[in-house]
């Protein structure tokens, strides 16, 4: 394998483009069960007939652990959205319907995304009384099987030259409430400064899947304390901030 041409670096893994793979190579300190079940979860992905890169193989790399998939030609959504500001509304209407694709499938062997936000509601640096509340917000919550992607955003739809979508990064994916998924990708725009991109997707999010706004908005206090447990101070700080459960009562 030649990796010599870096995709993309973050903080446990670099992928890199091998001819028409594509190669994720994870630090040594990750774990190797992480590293298999992100494979078996693409892989579970799959078999839903979704728009994805295929796994080809895992292996290791000079001792590190890798997964290595089909390399996609083309370009995010991200980039095109930044380089045909004119056609935003048009970018922005197929990225929720590619959503909405998603959260019409199940796959019965994910992991559950309740189990998943109510430990990491426990790993949160809040009150005990504050994390008491989340934990019943959360458990009052329906309780759905549909497919969530866990880090929907424009970054992860690569568009082929031939206007073909597929979505990319199936590391956060669980089954469960889609508004759950949702609310996670209101706080995405927000977290990438887009604040009137968050209220615009939210509103075409609602209106195409015949959502209530208030019930995507009662789960931004979980998700946001869900999420507040990585990435980095200002994140957290951020994220920490949506946690007042008495907002959306």
């Amino acid at each position: 394998m030649k990796l010599d041409r870096v995709i993309a670096v973050r903080n446990n893994k670099t992928v890199y483009r091998d001819g028409d793979k594509c190669v994720k190579v994870f630090n040594e300190s990750y774990s190797k069960a992480d590293v298999l079940n992100e494979a078996l979860n693409q892989a579970r992905i799959e078999e839903t007939g979704l728009n994805i890169p295929k796994i080809l193989e895992v292996t290791t790399i000079d001792g590190k652990w890798a997964i290595v998939s089909e390399f996609i030609k083309g370009k995010t959504l991200a980039q095109l959205m930044q380089e045909n500001p004119d056609k935003k509304d048009e970018y922005l209407e197929m990225f929720v319907d590619l959503q909405i694709k998603v959260h019409g499938k199940t796959c019965p062997l994910l992991n559950k995304l309740k189990d998943k936000m109510n430990s990491k509601i426990s790993q949160a640096e809040l009150d005990a009384t504050t994390r008491y509340d989340l934990h019943t917000r959360l458990e009052g919550m329906p309780k759905h099987n549909k497919i969530c992607h866990g880090d929907f955003n424009p970054s992860n739809i690569i568009v082929t030259d031939d206007g073909v979508p597929y979505i990319i990064d199936w590391s956060h994916v669980t089954q469960g409430n889609a508004s759950a998924d949702a609310a996670r990708t209101y706080l995405l725009f927000w977290l990438e400064g887009d604040i009137e991109g968050a209220k615009q997707y939210l509103d075409l999010f609602c209106k195409k899947s015949n959502t209530a706004k208030q019930y995507v908005q009662k789960w931004m206090p979980i998700v946001a304390a869900s999420q507040s447990v990585k990435g980095n101070e200002k994140e957290r700080e951020f994220l920490l901030s949506w946690v007042d459960v008495v907002d959306y009562e």
